[in-house]
């Protein structure tokens, strides 16, 4: 998750526009717009103003709050076996541990 998901995500919490937002930094709204959706880089000056708005911390703006993410797949390449499968992707240890735990108390109760 990258910067621009996180404006979009801190600016739903706030419910404010993206016009709202662009108007409070004296930007034009497409400015913004290429912010959140990630075509362009925010220029420096602007990065405590948006903490500021959204008042979190500048380390927040670029935090990954999503600690993992599950994805199906459908391997096309490969028709005669059509296999499927889940694709787990974690990025912080300990969620990487607690759901170790519960796959594992899972595939035991199947199992049974």
């Amino acid at each position: 998750m990258g910067v621009g998901t996180n404006l979009k995500r801190l600016r739903n919490k706030t419910k404010l526009s993206q016009q709202e937002i662009a108007d409070m930094l004296g930007i034009d709204r497409n400015t913004y717009t290429n912010w959140e959706s990630e075509s362009t880089d925010i220029k420096s000056q602007y990065i405590p103003k948006l903490a500021d708005i959204f008042n979190v911390k500048i380390q927040d703006l670029f935090d990954d709050e999503k600690k993992f993410q599950i994805n199906n797949f459908e391997n096309k390449d490969n028709a005669t076996t059509g296999q499927q499968g889940i694709v787990i992707n974690i990025t912080d240890s300990e969620t990487a541990k607690v759901l170790g735990s519960q796959l594992e108390e899972l595939i035991k109760a199947l199992k049974k």
